[in-house]
């Protein structure tokens, strides 16, 4: 593969992060029997360094996007099927937006779905148009994260790994497209009555409140903060940071919205510590059109900047096979 490089691109243990690809000058169906070619390589690639970038594939609209996560062959987690949070538009059966958030919202740093018992393993995302200012997706090593963590707040890191976290928000009965976290409860459970969406919460070991105008807190079960990643790293793999500092709009105060698994508050201080490390060692991805990211969810977070102008990022996610 015909390694490249960005300004200000990080390295940790000898590794760039993200690792960067210029792919062939090709065709469509071109890219696409490069990308089947190349699908185990960067799927290996994605795990150690956290992310791969790559630049110069001919992908121009969501069919194009749809097309090259086809030829990598991996299994598909739809949005359909997610208890993603976030509103989005879906363009295929792979392919949706990344977050219809205003843009003026940014979107803090997390591993996609890790509030919920079901998550994705990885992450494509597809550079459709940059932003005319802002719009840069961060992404943070989070097995780095969970090490300096460690060591600057042991008696926190313990917390999170023994007692593990709980999340709780609450969903709109109707889409509101005016937060990042608008998605109703219908779409969410994939259900049109609250009989079925209690069905299906008691099925994921989620408590429950209706409010009286339709609205729903979900409260999930116990949910691992931390994760081995089976080769003597550990990843800070959860939704902590997004949910302390992001889960904001007219139903939702952060305050509320996650806890330790035993009910616990969280110290804000504590927070601000890991918050603060991420922050040290974020990259901000600067988008150009056709760019393709593959993100590995357990080794890396993600998040949105907020922009002006218009800005077409979009996603698809990879099941574990």
């Amino acid at each position: 593969m015909n390694l490249s490089s960005i300004p200000g691109q990080h390295e940790y243990g000898g590794k760039p992060f993200p690792l960067v690809i210029n792919a062939p000058e090709c065709s469509l169906s071109e890219g696409c029997e490069w990308a089947r070619g190349v699908a185990g390589e960067l799927s290996k690639a994605a795990f150690e360094h956290g992310a791969v970038l790559v630049r110069g594939l001919p992908l121009a609209k969501p069919e194009d996007f749809d097309a090259a996560v086809g030829a990598f062959n991996f299994a598909n987690f739809s949005y359909v099927d997610s208890l993603s949070n976030a509103y989005r538009i879906n363009y295929t059966q792979r392919v949706f937006s990344a977050n219809e958030a205003p843009s003026d919202i940014t979107i803090f740093l997390h591993h996609e779905l890790a509030q919920t018992p079901v998550y994705p393993s990885k992450l494509f995302f597809f550079c459709q148009t940059a932003a005319d200012e802002g719009g840069a997706t961060p992404i943070c090593r989070s097995d780095v994260l969970w090490k300096r963590l460690y060591e600057q707040r042991p008696d926190f890191a313990e917390a999170c790994q023994a007692r593990g976290l709980k999340y709780s928000n609450v969903m709109p009965a109707e889409a509101d497209e005016s937060s990042g976290m608008g998605r109703s409860w219908q779409s969410t459970f994939s259900v049109d009555n609250r009989e079925a969406a209690e069905a299906r919460l008691a099925k994921l070991s989620y408590s429950w409140e209706w409010h009286p105008n339709g609205d729903l807190r979900a409260t999930t079960p116990v949910l691992p903060a931390v994760r081995d990643l089976g080769d003597g790293r550990a990843s800070f793999f959860n939704q902590l940071i997004a949910a302390f500092n992001g889960w904001k709009d007219t139903r939702n105060d952060p305050a509320r919205a996650i806890m330790f698994g035993d009910g616990t508050l969280l110290n804000p201080a504590d927070v601000g510590v890991a918050s603060a490390i991420a922050d040290e060692i974020t990259f901000d991805i600067p988008w150009q059109a056709g760019d393709l990211a593959l993100v590995d969810n357990y080794v890396a977070m993600h998040g949105r900047r907020a922009f002006k102008g218009t800005r077409r990022v979009l996603a698809s996610l990879v099941a574990d096979n």
